[in-house]
């Protein structure tokens, strides 16, 4: 049991490292994990003989191994999490008659890995191996909602970080945490017209056993129709649970 502590750390520095556009100083590594600097130190040091950290040691910064790269190699050749996704994701386009996908985290964008599109549907810009801003999509909000607040906050350091489509949407962090205290609020998120004018979205996060969000499951309609949104939100949220009980998450 007392490895449990030491192994949870671990784990999220690869998820910290995993998220940052270029290598970061340790310092910066403590503060957003909330560890001690000595505490930091020693487990980046380990991860390094591991080969799961490098240490870029004249710019004093830490990035990922080729370790943490053979093991995303492994994820993608696996594909765990579209394969547990795609009958309930096919289930839900039957259930309410409008297309859906799933997307994982990248950086500040969600990467698109699964498209369910429903019969008669115009195409959406949600194809596989997309990759959109994630503080525009409702995917990327829900993932997001179900963050740590300082790991938000280490993705998006300055105003620079917020991409710009078509003029809406937020591009502040001020901005992001009030859409993202509202999604929680409301157990899912939105967008509307933010990716594709004309088009709304509404997504609910895939949750691990430990809580952390693997995904964000949405359904994307068209705005100008009459659609039943408790409706399509029951049933993505439905979907969401499924699925993140699949990956071992608990009854609530």
């Amino acid at each position: 049991m007392s490895q449990v502590p030491a192994a949870t750390r671990t784990l999220r520095v690869l998820r910290f490292l995993a998220a940052q556009p270029d290598p970061v100083p340790l310092e910066r590594l403590a503060a957003a994990l909330d560890l001690p600097r000595s505490t930091a130190y020693h487990l980046v040091n380990a991860m390094i003989e591991q080969g799961f950290v490098t240490h870029i040691a004249e710019d004093r910064r830490y990035c990922l191994g080729v370790a943490a790269f053979e093991v995303g190699i492994g994820y993608a050749r696996q594909a765990p999490l579209q394969r547990i996704a795609h009958r309930p994701l096919a289930a839900l386009v039957d259930r309410i008659g409008q297309s859906a996908h799933l997307a994982v985290p990248h950086g500040r964008d969600v990467l698109y890995v699964l498209e369910e599109r429903a019969p008669g549907r115009r195409p959406l810009v949600t194809d596989v191996g997309v990759r959109l801003p994630a503080h525009l999509t409702a995917s990327g909000r829900a993932i997001m909602a179900a963050l740590p607040e300082n790991q938000v906050r280490a993705l998006y350091p300055d105003k620079s970080a917020f991409v710009d489509r078509h003029g809406r949407g937020p591009q502040s962090l001020r901005a992001l945490r009030a859409v993202l205290s509202e999604a929680r609020a409301r157990g899912y998120a939105t967008e509307d017209g933010e990716i594709t004018p004309g088009f709304a979205s509404v997504a609910v996060a895939v949750l691990d056993h430990n809580g952390i969000p693997l995904g964000g499951i949405a359904t994307t309609y068209d705005s100008h129709e009459e659609v039943n949104l408790p409706e399509l939100v029951a049933a993505v949220s439905a979907t969401a649970t499924t699925v993140s009980r699949r990956l071992g998450r608990p009854l609530t």
